[in-house]
Formats: structure tokens, sequence, C-alpha cells
């Protein structure tokens, strides 16, 4: 079983504006969409869609609660997410216009966790996850939900055995690695921010994050991504396609890329199936959606360059 935890939950509200997003210029709207929001429950829908068991945890707020159960059935999501009563589950605003030159998001910062509802996702933690199991820990932190907080659920966790990956940012990275998980995915801003007050390249920065965590990968956007486990290390190199909607592409790669280590597949195959279905999430418009088969089209399009004394194109 992979567990998905998304502590701030969101419902993406996706508006499709006509011709190019333009300030002090009335823009219409084409169409409106709803659909999933949160790091976590983005995992959980990609697990979901390459068939991997998994159960998605979390808060989520009672004055739009039927809201997001919709969504969450539509999207064939398994969920354990604790009501906060007297809270509405944030909106992300997701923009996107017909330029193809990515989307705008403006999001609203989510709900105050009661100390009960984090007190039954721990004792949830506590009761079901076993050392079989995987855990991923994405996205934002709730208003005034600590640190101290976030580490009691890593504690848990490591208290249990399982791997545990986390797609977080700031603070929160920084106590990740500190508690060395087992996979983390910032990007190369969020991966600068852990190495401020380090002299060495930035390479040579990320290898040394490896020796303490097994799963090193940093995004770099359309220009790809660094992916270091052990002693290996490879330089990413995506397919050139045409983009709509970026929104959603690093979660969908953090999906696919546990959903084929829990496959067992070699590390190749594990970062060709994340590069490629990040890639076809790029391609299409709302926040989710993705095509395996597609990825798959995309294999012999992603340049692999493994990186040391000699490197050398892999494909």
């Amino acid at each position: 079983m992979i567990y998905t935890i998304t502590l701030n939950p969101a419902i993406d509200r996706l508006i499709k504006v006509r011709g190019s997003l333009t300030k002090k210029k009335t823009n219409r709207v084409n169409n409106t969409e709803f659909d999933l929001g949160g790091k976590g429950l983005h995992v959980s829908h990609v697990l979901t869609k390459f068939r991997i068991e998994n159960q998605a945890l979390g808060f989520i707020g009672e004055n739009n609660l039927e809201q997001m159960k919709k969504i969450l059935e539509i999207k064939e999501i398994n969920h354990q997410l604790f009501v906060e009563k007297g809270a509405s589950t944030r909106e992300c605003i997701v923009i996107v216009d017909d330029s193809h030159n990515g989307s705008m998001m403006v999001t609203e910062d989510g709900f105050h966790v009661s100390d009960e509802n984090h007190q039954l996702l721990i004792d949830f933690i506590q009761q079901q996850v076993t050392s079989k199991d995987m855990a991923i820990i994405a996205g934002s932190l709730p208003p005034d939900y600590t640190l101290q907080k976030l580490k009691e659920i890593m504690r848990m966790l490591k208290k249990k055995g399982c791997f545990i990956g986390c797609d977080l940012s700031g603070e929160a990275l920084t106590a990740a690695v500190e508690m060395e998980v087992d996979f983390i995915k910032p990007n190369q801003f969020e991966a600068e921010e852990l190495f401020a007050n380090q002299e060495s390249h930035f390479v040579d920065n990320i290898r040394k994050l490896a020796k303490k965590i097994a799963y090193v990968v940093v995004s770099l956007g359309k220009d790809g991504s660094y992916v270091v486990h052990g002693e290996e290390m490879y330089r990413v190199l995506p397919p050139q396609i045409k983009e709509r909607n970026d929104t959603g592409a690093g979660d969908v790669f953090v999906g696919a890329f546990l959903a084929q280590l829990a496959k067992g597949a070699d590390l190749q195959t594990v970062i060709r199936y994340a590069t490629g279905c990040s890639a076809s999430k790029v391609t299409k418009s709302d926040c989710t959606s993705f095509d395996i088969h597609e990825a798959e089209g995309f294999f012999n399009e992603i340049t692999i360059f493994q990186m040391g004394e000699n490197q050398h194109v892999i494909s």
C-alpha cells in the first residue's frame, strides 16, 4: 500500500480564457471546470491510473465537503480524509489561455487544522501503516500547522520502518532532509536554498544529499531533472512538447516515479515513466490528466546522461 498525505488539500478551479491573458484588458472566460487539487491527492490519482493500491490521507473542510467528495469519486481516489468542522477546503484558481505559454495559479491559504484531527492522522498511521508500505507527504502546510507536527508524522512513519517520500519546500523540505527520508523532489530553487551555506558546486551538493537520502530528484522544469540514487547520477532531458498547462506536472512525475518503484522497475525505467508521464500531463488543459500510452511513446525522445568521470548517453 502507498499512502499519500495531503495536509493542505484543494479544489482546483480551472478557468480557460479566450485568446491570450492580458493585463488591463477584459479577458473573456471560455469555460470553467473543477478538478482535484493538492499535491498528495494528485499523486494518488497517478497511482490509481497505474493500478497501484493506495489511500489518500489528510484533511478536508466540512463546508464544501460534498463538492470535494464528488471530485474524489470521479477520480476514483480511495481516501481517509479527516473532516474539519466549520472549514472550507481551499480553492486554487488556475488560468489557462490559448497562448500555450503555461498556466497561472492563484491559491488560497487553506484552513486551520485542529489538534484533534492532527492526532487522528497520527493514530491512523500508528494503527495502519507497516514496514512494507510507502508513504509520500506532498504539498504545502496548512496555516499554523507547525514543523513539530510535520516532524511528528515523519517520526511515526520512521518508527513504522516504511519508505518515506517528501515533495515539500522551505523549512518543511529542510526538516525532511534532516529526518533523512527516502525520497525528495525539490525544484532547482528549492535545492539551492538547501545549499545556501555550502560552497561546493550545485551537482556536488546534490551528490552529498544522496548520501543521506536514497532517491534525490531535482526538477529543472522544462529543462528536465537530475536523478541520484546511491552512486548513480543521471541528467535527464525531457521530450520537446507543446505546453498547455504545466500545473500538476511535478505531481505526476512523483506519482509515476513511486508507481514504478513499487513495481520493482530499474531506475532508468522509473525515470522514463516519470519523465514521460509528466510530459504527457503538460500537453493537457486540466490539472491532473495524463496518458500512460502517450508517455510510453515519448520514451525514445527522453535523453538520459549517466554522470561521472566517464559521462555517457544511455539513450
